[in-house]
């Protein structure tokens, strides 16, 4: 069994690693946006309630997200193991995943952090905003992201270390370099066959 988070800041490339890593473990992305998406798809109650949040222009609440999670890791794919990708985001998120996998008698074996200065990911983003044709992906937006990251996110990465269970690698390469150090992590973590 192996349990990551994926963690880093706004375009980073926690979605374009999240797959790749998840492949060499043989587990399931959880994404909290694919969570909200496919909830809301498929009507279920949790996507009804996530749905008027966002209809009204608020944040979904904690509670319905970690819901979401709680079920989505219940499911049986899940059970060998999984790569989160956008949760936690909070100290209040990774205590309650702690919960969800405690009841599960599991916990999170890696905090796998990439690291990027933020100047090089403003320009990353607002390269992507121009190709991607994401007017609403200015500057000022884009370093915004960041400053909530810092403070919401970034204190996770204190948090998974006191645990000896943080990693960190250096995604400022090229995607074939970044995904080689994330493998290597991988391998470390997978239990033998």
């Amino acid at each position: 069994m192996t349990t990551v988070l994926l963690m880093g800041p706004p375009g980073a490339g926690k979605g374009t690693h999240a797959g790749h890593l998840a492949g060499h473990l043989g587990v399931p992305v959880i994404s909290t946006g694919d969570l909200f998406r496919r909830n809301i798809a498929e009507q279920t109650e949790l996507g009804r309630t996530a749905q008027a949040y966002l209809d009204a222009g608020e944040y979904v609440p904690d509670e319905v997200t970690n819901d979401m999670v709680r079920d989505r890791l219940a499911a049986p794919d899940a059970r060998p193991g999984f790569v989160l990708d956008g949760y936690p985001r909070t100290l209040h998120q990774a205590k309650v995943l702690d919960e969800i996998l405690g009841a599960q008698g599991r916990s999170l074996d890696a905090a796998l952090v990439l690291r990027v200065e933020v100047d090089a990911l403003v320009a990353r983003l607002l390269r992507r905003a121009e190709i991607e044709h994401r007017s609403d992906d200015t500057e000022d937006v884009i370093r915004r992201r960041f400053e909530v990251y810092h403070d919401q996110t970034a204190p996770l990465v204190d948090f998974y270390a006191e645990r000896g269970i943080h990693y960190e690698v250096d995604a400022s390469p090229d995607v074939d370099t970044v995904r080689a150090s994330v493998w290597q992590v991988a391998v470390e973590l997978k239990p033998a066959a």
